[in-house]
């Protein structure tokens, strides 16, 4: 599932490519295994909306693992 990540506000906040999420200056952030979210240490963080096709919102509460600019 490739695609964009907003927030619960509707402002994008990342990229999923394959099972990566990135950030938007393209740093690799977290792993996507389904809906989970990881960090690269493997410990799980928070769950993915797969909304509408290729677009995926973050509820509220997994807004804080993406830092607002």
């Amino acid at each position: 599932m490739d695609g964009k990540i907003f927030n619960s506000k509707g402002v994008q906040v990342g990229v999923v490519t394959g099972g990566a999420i990135y950030g938007l200056k393209g740093h690799k952030l977290y792993e996507l295994k389904g809906a989970n979210i990881y960090k690269l240490s493997g410990e799980l963080m928070g769950h993915l909306n797969a909304s509408h096709g290729s677009q995926m919102r973050l509820d509220r509460s997994t807004d804080r693992l993406f830092l607002e600019k």
